[in-house]
């Protein structure tokens, strides 16, 4: 079976799409030692992240162990996560401690 997404590390919240994928897909996936199967809401172009596992508003989008993101909205599982609902929280100055 060919693998349909990339998924390096059990912190993740977002895999990354190994092939264009439909809405109603249902993707198999292994978390850490969990099995889990997800279900896809929206269509995920190659390369895209989808969202495996809820992210609550205002919460960090974890690719590869690392926070990439602040969620915008609640994100959930098997939705496109991108840059309508993720903002980037690098090189951001006004989230520095004390700038509003």
């Amino acid at each position: 079976m060919k693998q349909k997404v990339v998924l390096l590390n059990p912190k993740d919240n977002v895999a990354t799409a190994l092939d264009n994928l439909n809405a109603g897909d249902i993707l198999q996936l292994k978390i850490g030692k969990e099995d889990r199967s997800v279900e896809l809401v929206d269509n995920i172009s190659f390369g895209h992240k989808l969202c495996i596992l809820k992210i609550e508003a205002k919460s960090p989008v974890i690719k590869y162990g690392e926070v990439i993101g602040i969620s915008t909205v609640t994100i959930h599982p098997g939705e496109h996560v991108h840059i309508h609902n993720v903002v980037s929280a690098r090189g951001r100055g006004d989230l520095k401690e004390g700038i509003k």
